[in-house]
Parts: C-alpha cells; sequence; structure tokens
C-alpha cells in the first residue's frame, strides 16, 4: 500500500463521521514551482512523506505529512519537517502554516515542539471544527 492511501486509511479511522467510505483514494497533484515533495525511506522502503505547496510568494503550506506506524517515534517526521522548513526558507518563503486534526495529537506534539504557533484556521479549514492550524516565521 502506498503512503498516501495509508494516510487516508487512518483518517478516515480517526474521523468516519467527516469521510465516505466509497471516496476515491486521495491522489497528488504535480508539485508546484517553490514547492517540493519529500519521502522518508528505510532499508529502501517509504515509511514517511510531508510536502510544502505555495499560497503566496511569502507563504507556503505543510502538506501531507505522514510516517507509517512502525517508523514513529524516530524521529522521521521531525526530520522530513525539518526537510520541508529549509527547502521552503531556500526558495525565498517568509512563513510556513499548516493544518492538522484535533484527534492528531503525536501531529500536534510534533509542530508545538518544532517552534510552530496555533492560528485560528485559515482558507478552506476556516469553518472545519476539526482543524487545528499552525504557522512559523522562517
Amino acid at each position: 500500500m502506498g503512503l498516501l492511501n495509508e494516510a487516508a486509511l487512518e483518517a478516515r479511522n480517526l474521523y468516519p463521521e467527516l469521510h465516505d467510505p466509497t471516496a476515491p483514494s486521495p491522489t497528488n497533484s504535480p508539485t508546484p514551482p517553490r514547492g517540493a515533495y519529500f519521502v522518508a525511506f528505510a532499508a529502501s522502503r517509504p515509511v514517511g512523506m510531508g510536502a510544502h505547496r505555495p499560497l503566496d510568494e511569502e507563504t507556503t503550506e505543510v502538506r501531507r505529512m505522514f510516517v507509517t506506524a512502525n517508523a514513529r517515534n524516530q524521529g522521521v517526521a521531525r526530520t522530513i519537517l525539518k526537510n520541508i522548513e529549509e527547502h521552503a526558507r531556500l526558495q525565498g518563503f517568509r512563513r510556513l502554516v499548516l493544518e492538522t486534526g484535533n484527534r492528531q495529537l503525536p501531529a500536534i506534539r510534533l509542530y508545538e515542539t518544532s517552534a510552530f504557533i496555533c492560528i485560528p484556521p485559515f482558507g478552506v479549514y476556516a469553518n472545519d471544527p476539526t482543524s487545528v492550524c499552525f504557522a512559523k516565521d522562517l
């Protein structure tokens, strides 16, 4: 199973009331200019992913953060996040924003311990009661 499908299944299990079980699997659109997609490997197998996509000239959104269950608590997510931050900085972005779900406590802890600050939900997340949003100046 691919990382994207595994992440979608986990989200559907965490938030069953928000997901149609007959909905198609998610896909990734092409990475936009100045954006990036990162995949972490262990023993030649993908175990984590993360991306960022530009929202405007100065702000990019962290997306698709996910680490397989057997690779958690080993620093994979933190390493991916650091790579995203560095790439975004090199691309001239001044701010990272992101959204996670209110039931994803390990993700919330990761962002809090990585110097992100909680912000009001933005964009498509503005009216989602399960959204927890963060920002970090680069």
